[in-house]
């Protein structure tokens, strides 16, 4: 290999997929996530970015994970809403990945709370700024469920609302959170094709990319 593509590669954007699904058998067998992650796959794969995988299930190495993080210049979780959360599974990896990168100071370096400058707020000592991430999301509830302050459940709380326990674990690395994508209401009317069909669209326009 010459030197001309080695740089070409280093140079190259970096995307780290995450499919949290984790197998019910004869009832969730993850077929709806795997078609997200590998629409995103291919999405990035034309645009010339290099791509990064984690399968959840299939197991993990919690500092390798850390690595893939620090090389992503996006990284999108694609996730079943499991009981209102990911699968355990999911909260097992954040908690192996960002132990690890909390003790090697590669994801933060403390809180942001100095005695020295009083005015640092709580969640401002990471060392993740520049990068993007994104939840991707299917649910069994109806889009109608959210924005509404009449609906019983979520109370008019939006998905973004939902997801803070997720994306709060970003954000206190200073990691910049898009706009969550989600596919609604897939055991009864939900239009799963057309959401299928839609996700290149969303990514488009929240990561301004052509």
């Amino acid at each position: 290999m010459n030197i001309f593509n080695i740089i070409t590669m280093n140079s190259l954007k970096k995307v780290l997929l995450i499919n949290a699904h984790l197998t019910y058998p004869n009832w969730s067998e993850g077929t709806l996530n795997a078609s997200f992650h590998q629409i995103a796959k291919t999405y990035f794969e034309e645009r010339n970015y290099e791509i990064l995988e984690t399968i959840v299930e299939a197991g993990y190495d919690a500092d390798e994970e850390v690595e893939k993080h620090l090389q992503a210049d996006i990284i999108i979780l694609q996730t079943p809403v499991n009981w209102f959360s990911a699968p355990w599974i999911y909260k097992k990896y954040i908690d192996e990945v960002f132990n690890s990168g909390g003790r090697s100071k590669k994801f933060i370096d403390g809180d942001g709370r100095t005695r020295e400058d009083l005015s640092r707020q709580y969640g401002t000592g990471g060392n993740l700024q520049g990068k993007k991430f994104m939840v991707s999301a299917t649910w069994n509830a109806p889009s109608a469920a959210f924005d509404d302050p009449n609906q019983i459940l979520f109370q008019g709380r939006s998905t973004a609302d939902f997801f803070i326990p997720i994306t709060s674990n970003y954000r206190f690395c200073g990691v910049e959170i898009l706009p969550d994508y989600n596919c609604f209401d897939i055991f009864k009317d939900g239009d799963i094709a057309k959401d299928l069909e839609s996700y290149p669209a969303h990514l488009e326009k929240v990561l301004n990319l052509k």
